[in-house]
């Protein structure tokens, strides 16, 4: 089925558009294994990116490991996902499987399923607990693997973030920052969807991973990549948009690359044989009530003093909160509230800090709260 425009999930083939510069640098680093952090707000395509570049590097002399540990809540959560996806991808057999666990696996009870068409298909649950691995053995793991098959391993770890929720975070990174910064056969590609936890995480002096690699800034999609995408898109269904709403349609929504997506594919089924100006702004509508609900629950439980420094925000004042005048004309109570309030929106992913100062960086967020408060 030929999808005309793809969000929710990460992008590939022809959907895969930009980017050449990030592509070659993030795949020399990983054939030259040099540790990388992707940094970008959500929505803008860094697990597309690592899956390109993943395609495009893997061979037998370098295996590339994806890993998403959402799910994670603990330290040993993670050893599991970590340690049954180091195994999984790295065996193209059952067989080979075995023998690469050989020694690692002989204190666990491995439950292990098999695919009834072909042995090439099985998934693990280990059951690693403190009582059968120390940390430093399950990190190390994927550099005893790489040993083994004599090939450089990349590990991509996506939700990194989740690390810094985990009880005892702190020691939690040490462990892993140093057994990993040790290992001369693995390296790793670091990203995650909560930005400022992820910035915390590596550019913070006093935590442990600060430094660990090289850190990449993802940028947006040039609008001359998108206007060319969109334009063909649209044209394999019979319809016309021009080059001035395509740039519309992207400025809308900041260049976001999800969003992008979403919003052409609404404009799409709007139109029946060119677009306008009308067209789009109800596509931009659609838009918004298609991510209401999402939105409503983020606001639901803000308190009034939390409403009105977002109020305060959506009307141009993204610094100085603690004015005599802003705080009393948006209810924000004492100036030692200011700080809490903003930690709190922040941490809720309602806003975020630029160089300006305080955004509400969410385009259709800001589209939304403008109509409801």
């Amino acid at each position: 089925m030929d999808r005309p425009f793809i969000f929710g999930i990460p992008v590939e083939d022809e959907h895969f558009i930009g980017r050449e510069e990030e592509i070659q640098r993030l795949a020399n680093n990983f054939r030259y294994g040099v540790n990388t952090i992707l940094l970008s707000p959500r929505r803008w395509g860094k697990t597309s990116l690592v899956n390109k570049v993943a395609r495009l590097v893997a061979s037998k002399d370098l295996i590339v490991v994806k890993i998403d540990i959402f799910p994670c809540r603990n330290e040993y959560d993670f050893y599991n996902t970590f340690s049954s996806a180091i195994l999984k991808q790295t065996a193209s057999r059952f067989e080979e499987w075995k023998d690469l666990a050989k020694g690692f696996i002989e204190r666990l009870s491995p439950k292990i399923s098999l695919s009834p068409e072909t042995q090439s298909e099985f998934t693990i649950s280990l059951g690693i607990t403190p009582k059968t691995h120390t940390p430093e053995e399950l990190l190390g793991f994927p550099e005893m693997i790489a040993k083994k098959k004599g090939c450089h391993i990349v590990v991509c770890i996506d939700e990194f973030q989740q690390v810094g929720e985990f009880p005892d975070t702190l020691n939690v990174q040490k462990r892993m920052r140093s057994v990993w910064q040790h290992q001369g056969n693995v390296s790793y590609c670091l990203y995650g969807s909560k930005m400022h936890m992820m910035s915390n995480l590596f550019q913070k002096k006093s935590y442990p991973f600060y430094k660990f690699g090289e850190v990449q800034y993802l940028s947006p999609i040039k609008l001359s990549a998108w206007t060319t995408y969109i334009s063909d898109r649209f044209k394999r269904g019979g319809k016309l948009i021009s080059e001035k709403l395509i740039q519309q349609l992207c400025e809308s929504v900041e260049y976001q690359s999800s969003y992008v997506q979403q919003l052409a594919y609404n404009t799409l089924l709007l139109t029946e044989n060119e677009v306008t100006e009308t067209i789009l702004a109800q596509a931009i509508e659609d838009l918004t009530d298609q991510n209401s609900g999402i939105f409503i629950e983020q606001v639901q439980s803000l308190t009034s003093y939390q409403l009105g420094f977002l109020r305060a925000v959506l009307d141009g004042i993204h610094k100085g909160f603690g004015a005599k005048e802003i705080r009393e004309t948006y209810d924000l109570g004492v100036p030692s509230n200011i700080t809490r309030l903003k930690q709190s929106l922040i941490n809720k992913e309602l806003i975020e800090l630029s160089e300006n100062g305080v955004i509400i960086g969410d385009p259709i967020l800001r589209f939304w709260l403008k109509k409801v408060l």
